[in-house]
């Protein structure tokens, strides 16, 4: 009988790629002056509507990939914060 010298390990930590994750990005909470803030990066392609950045009131265009920011800690809940939720330009965010 022939011998399989293919490693059995490797292939139980094979993982499939998770599309999705990999074109809206990575969630992640920040701090900021002691507020607690969740950031969601969104990609060019997920780029889809004009939006206005609160750093600088430029525009941020279709297909330009920005940041979504939004309180996580607000004293009327969760939804109120996610409805406050705004785009930013990267760099307008990493000033603010």
């Amino acid at each position: 009988m022939a011998r399989n010298n293919r490693s059995r390990k490797r292939e139980a930590e094979y993982e499939p790629l998770d599309v999705e994750r990999l074109t809206t990005g990575w969630r992640r909470t920040e701090v900021r002056s002691g507020r607690q803030w969740t950031v969601q990066p969104i990609s060019a392609l997920n780029a889809t509507k004009t939006y206005t950045c609160p750093g600088c009131s430029g525009e941020i265009a279709p297909g330009v990939s920005h940041l979504v920011a939004w309180r996580n800690d607000g004293i009327l809940g969760d939804q109120a914060d996610l409805e406050a939720r705004r785009h930013w330009h990267e760099a307008c965010w990493k000033v603010s």
